[in-house]
């Protein structure tokens, strides 16, 4: 549930630093109130914080399960890439925000919460910790968290502030398939959906990318992505239709020329494989790397028709 309460008044103090972020119509205290809450063990911060986002995801999970993915004993803590990486697990897209207050308000106010790392000690004396940001306030120009030990930590946006850009600003969300975050990065987020792709998470890389051509119709490494997913799920007829629209909308598409003729001898469509290369090596004739790659397939499928053609002379 998400509470959101609009407030009138001013705010008082001088430079308040969330209302220098959020428009003046948006003063307001939004606070994620139903953000499940996991104390944590020592030095086992990153388990609790990112558990905290898997379970407002949907799914069940809780620290101790999470502790032996991500949690190194000799650092006595997680590395982002741990958690990013165990979120892959649960079929969830990670995806690590702008590195702005701005961009971490908009998730919240999408009802999101955010997994951040601050540094709590010194710059010479650096005293790393994960937290989830679950809210709030413009009056009081204050960060909600659950952080530690504490269910509700309430901290000034300005202490908060500090603490978060020591370690770069880093934060992400965890994304149900299909979803977005608010004001995406498109590099960025066609990254994290392909890292899923690389892992074998095809069905939910799949959403990813249809979330991605929804947002961003003439992107080709999402047309190229799908396909590659439908494939890997065994939908060939799927994967077959997202590859002829990927050379469709890009001519001179080396890679879709070569994905395609893959799954077409697949079916046994050879002489239709051998007909799509051919036409890719036209349009790649200026281009070493894709022309070669091409090169390969024709004569990989070649010498498959031919294999096959002799197992069906050698039956009859």
């Amino acid at each position: 549930m998400i509470c959101l309460v609009s407030l009138l008044a001013g705010c008082a103090g001088q430079d308040p630093v969330l209302r220098s972020v959020l428009p003046q119509a948006e003063d307001s205290v939004v606070e994620l109130t139903d953000t499940v809450f996991f104390p944590q063990k020592d030095y086992q911060c990153g388990p609790a914080a990112l558990a905290t986002l898997v379970v407002h995801a949907g799914k069940e999970i809780t620290p101790d399960h999470l502790a032996g993915k991500i949690f190194l004993p000799d650092r006595r803590g997680s590395l982002q890439v741990e958690l990013v990486a165990a979120s892959r697990g649960y079929d969830l897209i990670p995806y690590v925000i702008d590195p702005s207050l701005a961009a971490l308000l908009a998730e919240l106010r999408a009802g999101r919460p955010v997994l951040v790392l601050q540094n709590l000690g010194l710059a010479a004396f650096s005293l790393w910790h994960y937290a989830v940001v679950i809210g709030y306030n413009t009056w009081e120009d204050t960060m909600i968290l659950r952080s530690g030990t504490v269910r509700r930590q309430v901290v000034s946006a300005r202490r908060f502030l500090v603490s978060w850009r020591q370690s770069s600003a880093w934060a992400m969300v965890v994304l149900n398939p299909g979803e977005m975050p608010e004001n995406p990065d498109q590099g960025r987020y066609l990254k994290t959906v392909a890292a899923l792709e690389e892992v074998g998470r095809y069905d939910t890389a799949r959403a990813g990318y249809q979330a991605a051509l929804q947002r961003w119709p003439d992107v080709d490494s999402a047309l190229l992505g799908l396909g590659n997913c439908y494939h890997g799920l065994g939908r060939i007829d799927a994967a077959e239709k997202a590859y002829r629209s990927l050379v469709e909308q890009y001519p001179g598409h080396g890679i879709g020329y070569n994905n395609l003729a893959h799954v077409l001898a697949e079916q046994g469509q050879y002489t239709q494989a051998l007909a799509v290369l051919n036409k890719g090596l036209l349009l790649a004739e200026h281009h070493g790397v894709a022309g070669q790659m091409l090169l390969q397939a024709r004569g990989e499928i070649m010498i498959r028709q031919v294999q096959e053609q002799s197992v069906n002379d050698s039956g009859d």
